[in-house]
Formats: structure tokens, sequence, C-alpha cells
């Protein structure tokens, strides 16, 4: 899973991308990547029950990604591609005093849209020389309509097999949406404001207020430091744990465990995948030889207190491979080659 850090120059997203990732990089124009380790309550209480060897956290892969030099200035050809590499798009907007970033999020998503319907039009015309008059055509012509109205392909409904028939091109404005909202250390607490907040619903974005110039502050403190100062700031939790969720909610993401003296581990699979696509995701071949998969849920084995306990009562329990895997659920594997 990866999310793209993306906004217009003094947005501070490179000064968020250093504080989330750890990392001590420079406003460059080329991509910058680093892993953030998801915090999970759960898989530190697993990993004290079970003690294992290694604790392994699920990571969300973060890219920080080249914007248009200046304000006014269209995105360039490697940002764009930079763009389509990434699974979300979280757009950083400055909102001190001197800035409009109710502009900036109107300004960003229209190169958005103009890239997308330049793309559209461009294979519009090939088919129309090729006097080819079929189903992508039709979508397409569907997709460039909503475009030329200024409407970002968030907000356009789509069946499941015109998603998969337009995938290639890699839509950027049909990418979800994280509005980022920058404030000052004074506004840390504060929420979005309604009007931002209402603006980006209609592009089809979800928003979070966070001060990237707090979380740089946080990232320099001692871990036993940072509750008071969060504390001191009225906050009860990092910026850093409230991205990571909306991020994983933005792209419909759970995470369920493995368990075992080798390893505890967090994995993250997207909301509605089936047993044997988790299969895949510990290993690939897994999902080629899953038979079945021992299930429990977080919640049932604490409550039980052991495997053993859970397996008495009827909480753990066989699923095959069309199994819907819920989040924080525990699963043991099945393979042809025994058991993962």
């Amino acid at each position: 899973m990866r999310a793209g850090l993306a906004g217009f120059a003094r947005s501070g997203k490179t000064t968020l991308f250093n504080a989330l990732t750890g990392l001590k990089r420079g406003p460059e124009a080329k991509v910058h990547l680093g892993a953030i380790k998801v915090p999970d309550a759960r898989l530190e209480r697993l990993s004290a029950i079970f003690k294992p060897r290694k604790t392994t956290p699920a990571e969300v892969l973060l890219a920080d990604l080249p914007g248009p030099r200046s304000k006014g200035v269209s995105l360039e050809v490697e940002a764009l591609q930079a763009l389509r590499e990434v699974d979300a798009l979280c757009l950083v907007l400055r909102a001190f005093a001197e800035a409009d970033p109710l502009r900036d999020l109107r300004d960003y998503d229209s190169e958005l849209i103009l890239s997308d319907l330049q793309a559209a039009e461009k294979r519009l015309q090939r088919l129309r020389q090729e006097r080819n008059s079929g189903g992508e055509m039709h979508e397409l012509q569907r997709v460039a309509k909503h475009l030329e109205q200024g409407a970002p392909l968030r907000t356009l409904t789509m069946s499941d097999a015109e998603e998969h028939a337009l995938a290639h091109f890699g839509f950027l404005s049909r990418r979800p949406l994280l509005v980022v909202v920058n404030v000052a250390e004074s506004d840390a607490a504060r929420a979005v404001p309604g009007a931002l907040q209402d603006a980006a619903a209609g592009l089809g974005a979800e928003t979070i207020a966070l001060s990237a110039e707090v979380e740089a502050e946080i990232a320099e403190l001692p871990a036993e430091e940072q509750p008071e100062y969060l504390a001191s700031l009225g906050l009860a939790e990092t910026a850093r744990a409230r991205f990571l969720r909306a991020v994983h909610a933005l792209l419909h993401q759970i995470s369920f465990f493995t368990v075992g003296e080798d390893e505890v581990r967090a994995w993250t699979v997207r909301k509605g995948d089936r047993a044997a696509r988790a299969a895949g995701k510990i290993h690939s071949d897994l999902e080629k030889s899953f038979v079945r998969a021992e299930v429990m849920h977080y919640d049932d084995f604490i409550a039980a207190g052991s495997e053993h306990r859970a397996r008495e009562i009827g909480k753990l329990r066989l699923e095959g491979k069309d199994y819907v895997v819920q989040d924080g659920d525990i699963l043991h594997v099945r393979a042809g080659g025994g058991k993962r």
C-alpha cells in the first residue's frame, strides 16, 4: 500500500514526510520514499502473550511527490507519473493566516482533472480515426463529459466492469484523496474548517487537520515526553496515528494477524478480501495451494484466554477460501505444504 504526499511548494508536505517517516529529506523535485510502521495495540497485546522472537507491524509506504514548481504552473510529466504510482493521494494544504487552502484544493484538483481529460480526449480521437464505436468509446465519452464539467472522476459512479475497462488509463482524479490541512501549532487541536470540509466532500475527498510543525517537534522528543507535550496542545494522540487510520479507511484496508513463537505479525488486506487472497499476502504460493484457514477473532481470543480455550468454546473454526476476512482476525493458513 503506497500513499503519496502531494501539494504546492511551501505546503509543508516534506516537513510532514520527514516527521512521519523519521527521514531527513530536502525539498528536491524528486520522489522520496519512506516506510511507516502502523501502531496497533492489538499487535502489542498478542506479542506480549506469545513472546515471539520477532514482532512485525503492518507498514504504509509513503511517497513525498514532486509538485508544481510554483502556483499557476502545470504539473510536469515526471510529477504526473509519480502520482500514478500511488494508491492514494494525500494533498497537503497550507492553512496558515496568509494562505488560501480552499483555492489551493480547487487548483490542485483541477490539475488532476485536466490531465485526465487530456488522456481521455487523446484516446477518443484515436478511436474516432479508427471508426471504433464500441464500449470503450461510450465509456470514455461519459468520462470526458464528467471531466468537462470540472468534476473529478472520484464523483462519477462506475460499475466494476467500467472500472476494470478503464483501469489502464490510471486516471488521477479517480484516486482516493485525503486532504491534509496543515495548520499552525496554535491550531493543532482544531477541526478542519467547515467550508473546507464541505468543499473536499464535494470533490469526493476526506479531510484531516494536523500541524506538520508539531509532528516534527514530536519526532525529536523521547517517547516518554511525547504524551505531556501532546496534552499541552490539547491533543490526545499524534497526528501520525490519525493520519495512518485515515489512509487505511480511505483505501478500505483492514488488518489481520498471524501468531506463533517465531513471529507475531500484522498484515493488511482490502475490506471484502477472501481468505485465499489474505493467504497470498503471507506468501504468494499460499494463495495457490490454499486448503483452509483456522480463524479466530482477536476479541474472542482475548476473552477466551488461549487458542485451546477458544477452540473448546467454538470460537476457533475452519473456513474455506471464500471466507471474507474480518478486521482483527487471527489466521493459521493450511496449504498443500502444511500450516502457516
